[in-house]
């Protein structure tokens, strides 16, 4: 057996393999110049790892395709890899749950057909799927490069997602310690990811209903939805008379001198200073 090697079909290629040997890539478990894009059973057969052809499903083999009408679960090879990295400990169960929240289940419900495809909007298995050659007709040289930049660009996404949820993590202990005061409002001296940590948190029985924190120059005062599931609304709504107001009318209407803008749906403004968003915040909660 060529050990760190994959084994993957060649042809048109999709986002659930391209996925796939992405984490296995990703996670230091093969080499990228040994992906063999193959239907020969004589060579798959000598690979580390398998995906997304030879008709088995066995992690202990390395072996990662659903196709066979043996396996009846809704994992595509994106995710059955993911699930053996986890397994096997290469990744935490945390960024388990949240590449596969992110992304890896969209890859696998798009490959098994049951995704639900709406205009307007471009799925991750979409955006791969436009790295194909436009031309049908190419040879495989033309599609085996087509296969491995769509790899680099899955890569780059992945390792931005790992970047970007363990700096989130770093997070949670500042946003932990402005849940202590349980207070209407929590007070941030600098920008950071807040939302996903204060729900993780239990922040759907906590009583903040806004966030104050910088905002480039300025400070920003922000409603809190009433959950993760519910992000686009807000507990409580910035005064009607704001929506869309901005400047020397939005100073003159909240009496603030430090306005700059509300937005028109009510759920964010901006202020000049930390002081000017706590003034906003006193009115906005004040007993009407």
């Amino acid at each position: 057996m060529e050990l760190r090697s994959l084994g993957t079909h060649d042809g048109s290629f999709h986002a659930d393999e391209v996925t796939a040997c992405s984490l296995l890539l990703l996670f230091d478990r093969i080499d990228r110049d040994k992906i063999h894009r193959t239907r020969d059973p004589k060579v798959i057969a000598n690979c580390d790892y398998v995906c997304d052809v030879g008709g088995v499903y066995d992690p202990n083999k390395r072996r990662f395709d659903h196709h066979q009408a043996d396996y009846q679960g809704s994992f595509s090879s994106a995710g059955m890899v993911l699930l053996f990295l986890k397994d096997q400990g290469f990744l935490e169960p945390h960024l388990y749950d949240y590449y596969n929240k992110t992304l890896v289940m969209g890859v696998d419900a798009h490959d098994n057909g049951v995704a639900r495809l709406e205009p307007g909007i471009t799925s991750f298995s979409q955006v791969i799927s436009n790295f194909l050659p436009i031309e049908y007709d190419v040879s495989a040289a033309e599609m085996n490069q087509a296969f491995f930049t769509a790899v680099d660009f899955a890569m780059g996404h992945l390792n931005r997602l790992r970047k970007r949820h363990s700096y989130t993590l770093d997070c949670r202990a500042i946003v932990k310690r402005a849940m202590i005061h349980g207070s209407n409002a929590l007070i941030f001296e600098e920008s950071i990811p807040w939302l996903e940590n204060f729900f993780d948190l239990g922040g759907e029985l906590h009583p903040a209903k806004f966030v104050i924190m910088p905002s480039g120059n300025h400070w920003k005062l922000r409603g809190i939805p009433p959950s993760l599931a519910e992000r686009m609304q807000i507990r409580v709504p910035l005064p009607e008379d704001w929506a869309g107001i901005r400047d020397e009318e939005l100073k003159k209407i909240s009496g603030i001198p430090g306005a700059i803008f509300c937005h028109k749906g009510r759920f964010i403004s901006i202020w000049e200073t930390k002081e000017d968003a706590v003034k906003a915040l006193h009115i906005v909660l004040r007993p009407r």
